[in-house]
């Protein structure tokens, strides 16, 4: 009997404790920032890595009292780097500030790139959350093993919500910083051409097979069988393709028609967001021949494949 896929169950119950520090396990304690958003659910996880020396990984939005929240939590021990999982600015854009002040390098997964080139005509959605130019004193690169403070992380390559995403396992341990890759509060945001549907399908493979079974996201709270979750995610992106490819042979010949018949009472946010993943799953259908797209200046009109 073939294996079952897990049910998807998103965690909305997390209790932030915006601004104070929380201890996860020894030696990582996490301070959630104060921009709860339809996008964010209740702000960004900052962690904190280490006991007598830290590292700080993803330090979060401009923010005054998340600064001093996180100062107050480092209490004035040694920050040996403060790395990002990703460059979106909820995460990134008091990178540079905080080095500064702190005394720190910066690590993570190189500069914001996009997963493809601009098409012509095409606009990045997102553009104005991403964080253009920052630029890593030092760029991690898959497999490394890194320093964080006075414990050590393993660097995994996990491309998909965006080009330079990364994910961090603690060594020793079954403990994964998961980024925006694989979150417990809702499914993550692939929107193209910044992100890519492809490449979130193969990362979600590449951490079901790492040895790590609790995840640390950097949105809402733990997830105690991540790889299990990760598979239920997966399925569930599965069942979306689907969906689209139903609604096209339905006569659904737009994106805004597939949003439509897919989410078709969802309120104008999730929708917008639900537009913009819509997009990359018929991206990425149209790489696996299963759509035919169409594109030109006043849209895109889709087709099944007539193989």
């Amino acid at each position: 009997m073939a294996p079952t896929t897990p049910e998807l169950h998103f965690d909305t119950q997390f209790d932030a404790q915006t601004g104070r520090p929380v201890a996860v396990v020894e030696g990582i304690v996490r301070v959630t920032a104060p921009n709860a958003s339809p996008f964010t659910f209740t702000g960004t996880n900052s962690f904190l890595v280490g006991h007598h020396q830290l590292a700080l990984i993803d330090p979060g939005p401009i923010d005054h009292a998340h600064e001093a929240a996180l100062l107050r939590a480092i209490g004035g021990r040694l920050v040996t780097a403060i790395m990002l999982t990703h460059t979106h600015r909820d995460h990134s854009a008091s990178a540079k500030m905080l080095a500064q002040k702190l005394g720190a390098p910066l690590w993570f997964g190189g500069r914001h790139r996009l997963s493809r080139p601009l098409r012509r005509f095409e606009i990045n959605p997102i553009r104005k959350s991403c964080d253009w130019d920052l630029a890593p004193d030092r760029t991690l690169v898959d497999g490394e093993i890194i320093p964080a403070g006075d414990m050590t992380l393993s660097v995994h390559t996990t491309p998909g919500h965006c080009a330079n995403h990364l994910a961090f396992g603690v060594a020793d341990s079954d403990l994964l910083f998961s980024g925006d890759h694989v979150m417990g509060w809702n499914s993550t945001l692939v929107s193209v051409p910044d992100g890519s549907m492809a490449d979130y399908f193969a990362s979600l493979d590449k951490l079901i097979a790492l040895p790590y079974r609790r995840y640390l996201p950097a949105h809402g709270g733990a997830i105690s069988d991540g790889p299990a979750h990760a598979a239920a995610l997966k399925a569930h992106r599965e069942m979306r393709n689907q969906q689209v490819l139903d609604a096209v042979s339905r006569g659904a010949r737009s994106i805004g028609a597939v949003v439509a018949a897919i989410y078709p009472t969802q309120p104008a946010k999730v929708r917008l967001a639900a537009r913009m993943t819509m997009t990359a799953h018929v991206e990425y259908l149209e790489g696996l021949g299963a759509l035919r797209v169409r594109r030109g200046i006043f849209g895109t009109r889709l087709d099944l494949s007539r193989a």
